[in-house]
């Protein structure tokens, strides 16, 4: 039962845990959202300050409350792509750093590799293969798991990835940062039919349209056009207090469930056509309560085994980190301690970072 201390710096969450055989013996995340809602996202450079800031205290306080000393460890790990690379330098130098010091392995892991083993922080899953949809504010994938490093990408979003779309549209609603959030909370007793929005579809060179890809940046569009007609009614109507107020629950509403009724439509299909019996959900987006119910019954319509990642992990955390720092360890792997980051790396490329020499 491999014991995992693990740092997860790659955006704006920094984080720690003590991870053993898929159990969380002690978590901690510190938040920067509320810093970076007044710039409408996340600025990178105040990101890495506040990594700076705030991870030694998050390292104290979760061995602390594991209850472990370091000896007691088997590993160090940290997430080292993809991400930004100012970030993803704090979590990596100081895992590397405590590794060297106690004398441990380290382990670089992959961001996405880790939302994919976040699903195993709840119920267990029954056999593989099965279908992962990573949906989260930098990816929108379906990724096909045949076993622990065993990825096969099957379909993504050619633009904008949904939890990249909620934070524009939210802006464009002036809902603030980030947008996720703030629509579900805008959305609540609206219509979610009242306006009829496009489901972006990936046209093919030959022909016809992708059956599995996403595109959301049509949509976008479609919500910005929306939102202008809109206010000019409500400006010609009065402003708020006269005839054409702003519908602003109906217009949330509506995108919140397009975006959600594309997720279920596709992946449900990809899933039903590669013959999987098993659907899984991670990722800060998985955390909409719109979206898991919808999938939640289809899935049950068609027969399909269903998983989510536990709430507590569907956004950037470290538990998730060790996690799949365990799964590779059981394999043997170690990565090189001058293993540096990688701001873009594909998920079919992980296993460089377990090289013997340093890719990078």
């Amino acid at each position: 039962m491999p014991t995992v201390l693990a740092l997860e710096t790659s955006c704006d969450e920094s984080a720690a845990a003590v991870v053993r055989d898929q159990r969380v013996l002690a978590s901690a995340v510190a938040s920067q959202v509320e810093e970076h809602a007044r710039y409408g996202g996340v600025v990178p450079e105040i990101a890495s300050r506040r990594h700076v800031e705030a991870l030694p205290g998050l390292v104290e306080q979760v061995m602390a409350e594991s209850g472990l000393a370091y000896g007691e460890l088997d590993a160090i790990a940290a997430t080292a792509a993809p991400g930004l690379v100012g970030a993803l330098l704090v979590g990596s130098v100081m895992g590397r750093s405590l590794a060297r010091l106690h004398g441990k392995p380290f382990l670089g892991v992959h961001h996405l590799e880790g939302h994919l083993c976040s699903v195993h922080l709840g119920e267990p899953l029954p056999p593989g293969p099965y279908l992962v949809l990573l949906v989260s504010g930098g990816h929108t994938e379906m990724i096909r798991v045949d076993g622990p490093g065993a990825y096969g990408r099957l379909a993504r979003s050619r633009d904008d990835a949904a939890g990249e779309a909620f934070d524009k549209v939210a802006r464009l609603l002036e809902l603030g940062y980030p947008g996720g959030p703030a629509i579900q909370a805008a959305a609540a007793g609206g219509d979610p039919r009242r306006f009829p929005l496009p489901k972006g579809r990936v046209s093919l060179p030959e022909g016809g349209f992708h059956p599995y890809d996403f595109s959301f940046s049509g949509l976008k569009t479609a919500v910005l056009r929306l939102v202008t007609q809109l206010r000019a009614e409500e400006q010609a109507g009065g402003g708020p207090g006269g005839s054409a107020p702003f519908p602003l629950a109906d217009v949330a509403a509506s995108f919140e469930q397009v975006v959600a009724d594309v997720l279920v439509q596709r992946t449900t299909r990809c899933a039903r056509d590669q013959g999987l019996g098993t659907l899984v959900m991670v990722g800060g987006v998985a955390a909409n309560r719109r979206l898991r119910s919808g999938m939640e019954q289809r899935c049950r319509e068609l027969g399909l085994e269903w998983r989510v990642a536990p709430l507590a992990y569907c956004t950037d955390n470290a538990a998730m980190i060790g996690v799949a720092a365990e799964q590779r360890l059981r394999q043997g792997a170690r990565s090189a301690i001058r293993l540096a980051v990688a701001p873009r790396l594909a998920l079919e490329e992980a296993m460089r970072l377990y090289d013997t020499q340093a890719p990078f």
